[in-house]
């Protein structure tokens, strides 16, 4: 069998490179499956020069390429990166980063980095990326891409910008290992953005492994995740492997991971710090390749303050942030979700349902949907079931009595009740800020203290209970 070529790329570096990565990978088992390559570039004043970085690539012929610049993001880098467009380089780059930090890695990834791995780099990380990127390479023929493609995508519906602001960073999430914490409203399409990430990764062959923490039992929790040896407690007859060991090579979806026991969190964050862990009844250290995407209802910095979610985790965790925004925020989506899942549905249970009437999109776009997409879906199943026409009307779709109520305010009679909940807000937030001192919240707010009086008085403010608060 033909060897894979790795090249081992310096640039700018301020020694004489260290052998650390190039250790790492040569004490591999089976290193005989891989020819290393090092070449140290030194760009002068006029930056990179794109014949010789030709050359080298071409004498190199890399199946891989480790990119170690020096001093973070430089303008020498950008320079490289375009000299490598213009090789029409098939070869994955690999980029070794002094910091690691999210933003940048989105700037890694613009660039076109498939990967970053943080300096130093560990024994552990190094090796299993590297070959799943040769992997991929040996094996991934255009059809196999494309349907990679579709599972990861064909779920993404939407056209707003708060929504396309969110999920256009898929992408380029995929190509890397970090980890990713996904916040946002019960039935938004949090592991439906998960399931995205990692079928378009190099981990798409490997398994997705899902897991609602809220939904195990607490003394099962490490059992769960990490499994068990035989005999490590009374009816533990067999061993064994955790859900950990299931995602290995692949990806661990942990969904409302601040239901998480606090000591599971202590195990959970000591695995992703060494991507080791221990089961249970077990002297014996395991190893597992497992990126881990995480999510979280509310939001995360509330659940540290609440002291659900241990803040050294979430620092872990959060790595790459993704915001998904409640469907009451992008109305404009809600048809093109509505016919989907008619489309879906339709062909499901055989109805001959080809659309809405205008009546009953305008009901949807209306109702605030406090269930997101997954109650947009049950009332969409619902509406084909029950539907006698070839065509989904007002009568059909079944919402709670608030959504009508909701949907016959006037222009105006919104418009004061939004004004009114900024209003209480606003004041509550400036007092709280204040300690409660109505005449230094007064001035902050710019208004008298006679007329801010008169605001606490509209909202039946209780100054007192603030007080307390902000003590």
């Amino acid at each position: 069998m033909k060897p894979a070529k790795i090249l081992l790329l310096f640039l700018n570096p301020t020694a004489a490179p260290t052998g650390t990565l190039r250790d790492i990978l040569e004490s591999r088992p089976g290193r005989d499956g891989i020819e290393l390559t090092q070449e140290v570039i030194r760009s002068g004043d006029g930056g990179t020069d794109p014949a010789e970085l030709s050359r080298l690539i071409s004498s190199a012929g890399p199946d891989l390429i480790f990119l170690v610049p020096s001093g973070g993001l430089l303008a020498e880098t950008r320079e490289l990166f375009r000299s490598l467009e213009g090789e029409r380089l098939t070869a994955p780059i690999i980029v070794v980063s002094e910091t690691g930090g999210a933003d940048e890695t989105f700037e890694w990834l613009k660039l076109g980095a498939a990967e970053i791995i943080k300096a130093p780099e560990k024994a552990g990380d190094v090796p299993a990326r590297v070959w799943q990127f040769l992997e991929q390479g040996s094996r991934g023929d255009a059809q196999a891409q494309a349907l990679k493609r579709q599972l990861g995508t064909r779920l993404l519906i939407g056209e707003s910008p708060a929504f396309l602001k969110e999920v256009g960073k898929i992408p380029l999430l995929s190509k890397c290992g970090a980890s990713v914490l996904i916040s946002g409203e019960t039935g938004t399409g949090k592991e439906v953005c998960a399931r995205a990430i990692h079928y378009l990764s190099p981990r798409a062959n490997k398994p997705f492994i899902p897991v609602n923490c809220g939904a195990i039992p607490t003394d099962l929790v490490e059992n769960e995740l990490f499994g068990h040896e035989r005999g490590a407690f009374t009816g533990a007859k067999d061993s064994q492997v955790g859900l950990i060991q299931e995602a290995d090579g692949g990806t661990l979806f942990l969904d409302e991971v601040d239901c998480l026991p606090l000591l599971a969190q202590v195990k959970l964050l000591r695995f992703l710090q060494e991507k080791e862990y221990r089961p249970l009844g077990s002297a014996k250290t395991c190893h597992a390749d497992v990126r881990v995407i995480a999510a979280t209802n509310c939001g995360p910095e509330e659940a540290v303050e609440a002291g659900k979610l241990r803040q050294d985790l979430y620092y872990r965790l959060n790595v790459i942030p993704l915001v998904l925004p409640p469907l009451r925020e992008r109305r404009e989506d809600i048809p093109l979700l509505a016919r989907h899942f008619l489309a879906k549905y339709s062909a499901e249970f055989s109805k001959p349902v080809t659309d809405f009437a205008a009546e009953s999109i305008r009901r949807l776009v209306s109702y605030d949907w406090p269930g997101n997409v997954r109650e947009l879906e049950h009332v969409v199943v619902r509406a084909v079931v029950l539907c006698t026409q070839s065509y989904i009307r007002d009568v059909d779709i079944s919402l709670p009595v608030r959504a009508a109520e909701a949907a016959l305010e006037s222009f105006q009679g919104a418009k004061d009740r939004i004004i009114a909940e900024f209003e209480k807000s606003y004041i509550e937030r400036t007092l709280l800020m204040n300690h409660g001192n109505i005449s230094r919240a007064a001035r902050a707010a710019q208004k008298s203290r006679r007329a801010f009086w008169e605001l606490i008085r509209k909202h039946q403010i209780d100054v007192k209970t603030l007080k307390l608060h902000a003590q």
